[in-house]
């Protein structure tokens, strides 16, 4: 316990940041200043009274002397005036941003300029000088939109107005412009576009990297019931809000918060503290009100009793300011929090001050917040126009705010007043949400669909059975003992890959039992150029509407696929998501892993010029490079139904879908003969791009395509898409779908084994050359043929 802190402000906020702080036991002490009677009363918390103007010279040689090791501005005023530089200069951190930084808040028409440099979401604005009267005005006439009109400096949460008309938004113009209402707040006028939704507080840590949003809150600023009355600094607040659902929240994240730090970052400001971000949900998504560069009002109150007890706040607040929030867990407890304000008569207009306060038994789960009190003697007196944040987390909202009025009721002082519907809005969506719950079924997902797959493909995933695996599936891993296969000293060979939009013929003609060998393929494959055998494999299927007969199509034909490539499928997983994907569509990936003896994983380190280059024969396309094709198919006349230009036994749709020849039998021989120094997969980037990945550096190839006939699929795609041959060789295997690099002298015998172990064409195509790339020989044959 030796941590020191030094918390500047004087309200409810700092009072609730400093009752959490004291919680932390790595916290020694907390000093607050000027503080409140509240903060004074916990044993670990002290009250200072140095003055809070800039530069802060007595605040900052008592946090030298004092070993501080944490600096807390509460509110904005300091932040803007660039109090963190006053500390951090003394070398105390501050969990606050620069002042840079702090124009976020310091000035609205800086703000807004930054959301639309980074296309933050936000109501349409214009920004007007106070010397340009006429100009606003013209605006607010001419721009067809009802209009909000805020004071560009800090106004103490006051420098707004949303006129009812044209007119009264003139008169405002006027207020602020020439009577100088907001006084030099209004140097800068912000017109902006009215925005209708729900209103939330959205209050996030930052260290200028990492984000961290706490559940959105939603304050009440008017002073009446209804949301009636003149505006406040905040009557009351709960969290976490409902309508702020968790597909609001991720768009939040993903579309204003953390744009918002990372431009931050990029334009030299970045941002650390504590970001409190205004948003209306609006029709067309969350969009930014404003930003406030500290903690909230009375939003904190709540939001402290909702952070869970194992949370320490100090370490927290530290991770920001020494730039590693990633570190650290912060957890919030279930159910809500309430703090209801209670406020003096006549706020927020006139109010009288002195008035005592008495305060009868508090029950142990609420607590009362200083915000605006002083001790005069003995007796504890209101001092501001919000006196007291009533605070209470249950379970329930209905709990926590029957516990926060039962205890406003026992707070007496001349003139209370306070709003009896807080959080009516939640309440509201409570009583009017369903009676009768929703299943997963009405959210279109079927479990019992995804059941009846399950014993649909039982059959085929046994089929694959082998050595190390008992292929039965529905248990939450698949086992594999890899004992069991005999191995000596084994390294693991692990690869994933997909089908690509070869996907999107086969769901358009309908013909789904392929595209599974296809997938077990392009990953097996990749495990052989590494010299190793393929022992499993799992699957993932994706869909918005799960239907279990072309689902167990594709899974025969991945069971198929792990046949030919003999290793075991032992699970999968069938993800079904509404929304995600178009009717009728799927998406599929697959994982392979494999083992290779330590001392036979290939490539091999002596790979040299001279050495040859054998090809072996793909069955067609493969699964790459089908953007392109179905491109081609595109500008003919045909259709997948059509009979296949290059081979009229078949229609084009199952000539397309040829599946991706599975090399794994026909080649592991000759890897575990030593015969092969390497491989090379030829899939998307063709022989340009694939062979020189698994040769020595400053080496390359030379590739003679005259020594085999380029199929009748590449030629029709070749000639029908005016294809050059340079680019056919980039995009596609032109025949030849695996290439192995052999030393002269073991040629004949590797030719000898792969011709006796399958019926693939194998062909003496090229060799290894001393030159980086690969060379392409004799590419006008494909032309004059």
């Amino acid at each position: 316990m030796s941590t020191q802190i030094l918390i500047l402000g004087s309200g409810g906020r700092e009072h609730a940041l400093a009752w959490k702080l004291a919680q932390s036991s790595t916290v020694k002490h907390i000093f607050v200043c000027p503080g409140n009677p509240g903060s004074a009363k916990n044993q670990k918390t002290s009250n200072l009274h140095f003055p809070l103007i800039h530069p802060y010279n007595d605040l900052v040689d008592f946090a030298v002397n004092k070993k501080i090791d944490l600096v807390v501005p509460g509110p904005e005023d300091p932040l803007v005036l660039g109090v963190e530089k006053c500390f951090r200069d003394v070398g105390i951190p501050v969990f606050g941003p620069t002042k840079l930084a702090a124009r976020m808040e310091g000035s609205k028409a800086f703000s807004k300029a930054f959301m639309h440099r980074h296309g933050i979401p936000t109501a349409k604005f214009r920004t007007f000088s106070s010397s340009q009267l006429q100009d606003a005005t013209d605006y607010v006439q001419t721009c067809g939109h009802p209009v909000v009109l805020k004071a560009s400096g800090l106004a103490g949460g006051k420098g707004v107005l949303i006129p009812s008309s044209t007119d009264e938004a003139i008169q405002g113009l006027r207020s602020i412009m020439l009577d100088n209402a907001f006084g030099s707040a209004g140097d800068e006028v912000v017109i902006e576009e009215l925005l209708q939704g729900p209103e939330i507080s959205v209050l996030a840590f930052s260290d200028g990297y990492t984000i961290v949003p706490l559940p959105a809150a939603q304050d009440h600023k008017r002073i009446g019931e209804g949301d009636t009355g003149l505006n406040t600094g905040g009557m009351g607040a709960y969290a976490p809000a409902p309508v702020a659902t968790p597909a609001i929240m991720d768009r939040i994240m993903t579309e204003s918060l953390r744009p918002t730090i990372d431009g931050m970052r990029r334009e030299g400001f970045p941002f650390v503290g504590l970001l409190f971000t205004g948003f209306m949900l609006t029709a067309d998504g969350p969009k930014v009100l404003e930003y406030n560069v500290r903690f909230g009002d009375p939003e904190t109150e709540a939001l402290m009793m909702l952070l869970s007890d194992d949370v320490d706040l100090a370490a927290v607040l530290l991770a920001c300011a020494e730039r590693h929030l990633d570190s650290v867990q912060i957890n919030t407890r279930p159910g809500f929090s309430v703090s209801v304000i209670l406020v003096s008569g006549g706020y927020p207009e006139s109010y009288a001050k002195g008035k005592l306060i008495q305060i009868g038994e508090v029950p142990s789960d609420v607590v009362v917040f200083h915000c605006g009190t002083s001790m005069s003697g003995n007796d504890l007196i209101t001092s501001g126009g919000r006196v007291m944040a009533v605070t209470c987390s249950a379970p329930t909202l209905e709990q926590a705010l029957a516990q926060v009025y039962a205890t406003v009721d026992r707070i007496s002082f001349e003139g209370k007043f306070y709003r009896r519907d807080i959080a009516h809005r939640a309440l509201t969506s409570l009583i009017q949400a369903p009676s009768n719950g929703l299943t997963y079924a009405q959210a279109g997902v079927s479990v019992d669909a995804g059941n009846e797959l399950v014993e649909a493909i039982k059959p085929y995933v046994r089929a694959t059975k082998r050595s190390g695996a008992d292929v039965e599936i529905g248990g939450f891993g698949g086992i594999f003992d890899l004992k069991a296969t005999g191995y000596k000293d084994p390294v693991l060979v692990s690869g994933t890959d997909g089908v690509g939009t070869k996907l999107r013929i086969a769901v358009d003609a309908g013909i789904h039992h392929l595209v599974g060998i296809d997938l077990v393929a392009m990953s097996v494959n990749d495990l052989l150029v590494q010299g190793a055998e393929p022992l499993y494999f799992l699957d993932y299927y994706g869909c918005s509407k799960l239907d279990v007969a072309t689902a167990a199509d594709v899974i025969k034909g991945i069971a198929q696929g792990c046949q030919q490539a003999g290793c075991a499928l032992i699970g999968g997983e069938t993800a079904e998501m509404p929304g995600m994907y178009q009717d009728g569509d799927y998406d599929l990936a697959g994982f392979a892993v494999g083992a290779v003896e330590r001392s036979s994983i290939l490539p091999r380190a002596d790979i040299m010029p001279g050495d040859v280059l054998l090809g072996v024969a793909s069955s067609g396309i493969h699964s790459n490079g089908f953007s392109l094709v179905r491109k081609v198919i595109e500008m003919t006349d045909l259709s997948y139904s059509s009979t296949c230009p290059w081979d009229d036994g078949k229609t084009l749709a199952l000539s397309l879908l040829e599946p991706t020849r599975i090399y794994i039998k026909q080649v592991l021989p000759a890897v575990h003969q030593g015969l092969l120094k390497g491989m090379s997969h030829i899939t998307g980037g063709g022989f340009i791009e694939n062979i020189p990945r698994v040769l020595p550096k400053g080496m390359g190839a030379f590739i003679d395509v005259s020594t085999w006939q380029l199929p009748p699929v590449f030629r029709f795609l070749m000639q029908r898409g005016g294809i050059a041959p340079l680019e056919m060789t980039r995009t596609f295997n032109n025949g030849i779908g695996l290439v192995l690099i052999v030393g002269r002298e073991d040629v004949d015998r590797a030719v000898q084994v792969l011709r006796e172990t399958a019926d693939a064409a194998v062909y003496r195509i090229g060799e290894v050359t001393d030159k980086s790339g690969v060379e392409m020989r004799n590419l006008e044959c494909w032309s004059s043929r």
